[in-house]
């Protein structure tokens, strides 16, 4: 018969009631809550410390990138080192002044241009975007204005600029109002995010010195009456004016018209043209004749004797539709010639009177300021050409495309060509040269 095996002394064991069950699981819980309670602060302690360095970083990044806004370099353009504040003064400048000259002939959207869309992400052309464009004429720009600065203070050049800078000043304030903005905000929405005051001023300044310069160097390089009359003679169609009477018939077709329709029409046109011009000869009123081909709501134009529609007076060459332009600037051309011109192109027929051709003698202050334009031109370009461009960050994209395969005719000069008679063209004075 086995032995029962009976408990050793002292290792007796308790028996577990309800109640010490109970209160042991409570303790278990008290002390998993406690290893809880402490990884959670663990936990939270740790992403608090995320939090304030992500903080600290975020504050930190914007005064560095401020800071290199302002003192760091962006390119260097000769010895000069433009931080990215100036270059963003000059790009600004650049661009403002390039859609205001623009809008001036025709609606900023007709460029391929939206203004409120990133100008990095919009063709200016095959390889250039408008960024790169705007890069192009900005770092242009930079390097006259430090050519001429530079040269002013060699020169021992000094200029008061102190009412200049004012009206620059007064310009600000009043754009400020125009646009419904501080005037602080108005200088980052002008020349840049990093924009104030006081630190864009030095760089106003300089404009201002490279412009009143250029001034100086133009009146220095004043011609002589005589070469004023030598350049004259050598372009004399660019100057000279004329007088002269036309009216334009055109057949008032819309482009679905078909090839039937529109050659019938030109046919009329034409004939109408020969008709009136032979009128004309035989000495019938050129106003009356308009009158009688005009349309309905045209004719009250020619029939007003306060404004003789027909006729246009000091045109010069440039502001006269070239076909005209071509008959009227003929050599032997005499009063009361009379024309029938085609412009095929556009199925339009001109009756054109050639009247008079002259040279206004108050041009010449306008060819000695072309002539001047040209020496001091030529001086400072001498000048921009030792002062050449270091992008070692590569903020300019355009430097990386080939000069061969970059295609643009803008004109990046700051400066007005005074030989341009586009101004003449405000000379019109409605007469018919434009379609009815």
């Amino acid at each position: 018969m086995a032995k029962k095996t009976a408990p050793e002394a002292g290792s007796e064991q308790k028996v577990m009631t309800k109640y010490d069950l109970k209160m042991e699981k409570r303790r278990k819980q008290k002390e998993k809550d406690k290893r809880q309670e402490k990884i959670t602060k663990i936990v939270f302690s740790v992403i608090g410390i995320a939090l304030v360095a992500a903080i600290v970083i975020s504050v930190a990044l914007s005064i560095i990138t401020k800071q290199t806004a302002l003192k760091g370099t962006y390119i260097q353009v000769g010895d000069h080192k433009i931080t990215r504040l100036e270059y963003d003064y000059y790009f600004n400048s650049t661009v403002n002044a390039y859609l205001a000259s623009m809008s001036a002939y025709m609606p900023v959207e007709y460029l391929g241009l939206d203004t409120t869309r990133d100008f990095a992400e919009q063709q200016y052309s095959e390889d250039l975007t408008w960024k790169d464009m705007f890069d192009q004429m900005t770092v242009e720009q930079i390097k006259q204005m430090k050519a001429m600065t530079d040269d002013a203070e060699k020169n021992g050049f000094t200029y008061d600029d102190t009412e200049d800078y004012a009206n620059v000043i007064e310009q600000i304030e009043t754009g400020a109002a125009d646009q419904g903005v501080s005037v602080s905000e108005y200088y980052k929405i002008a020349f840049g995010n990093y924009a104030t005051a006081k630190n864009i001023e030095p760089f106003a300044k300089d404009s201002l010195l490279a412009n009143a310069y250029y001034q100086d160097l133009l009146e220095k390089n004043t011609p002589a009456e005589d070469e004023v009359k030598a350049y004259y003679e050598e372009h004399k169609v660019d100057y000279d004016k004329v007088d002269y009477r036309s009216y334009v018939f055109t057949t008032g077709l819309d482009a679905e018209a078909s090839e039937e329709e529109v050659a019938e029409a030109v046919k009329k046109i034409k004939a109408d043209a020969e008709e009136m011009a032979d009128a004309r000869r035989k000495g019938t009123d050129f106003n009356e004749l308009c009158s009688k081909y005009a349309s309905e709501e045209a004719k009250a134009n020619y029939e007003d004797p306060e404004n003789d529609f027909s006729l246009s007076e000091g045109r010069y060459r440039s502001s006269i539709p070239s076909l005209a332009a071509e008959w009227l600037y003929e050599d032997g051309r005499k009063s009361g010639d009379i024309t029938v011109i085609e412009d095929a192109d556009s199925n339009r027929y001109y009756v054109v009177e050639f009247i008079n051709r002259y040279f206004d003698e108050e041009d010449n202050a306008r060819i000695s300021n072309v002539i001047a334009s040209d020496i001091v031109a030529e001086y400072r370009n001498g000048l921009v050409e030792n002062y050449q461009v270091t992008d070692t960050k590569g903020n300019l994209n355009y430097l990386t495309i080939p000069v061969e395969d970059i295609s643009s005719d803008e004109d990046i000069s700051s400066d007005e060509d005074a030989s341009s008679n586009e101004d003449a063209s405000s000379d019109d004075n409605g007469s018919s040269d434009t379609e009815e």
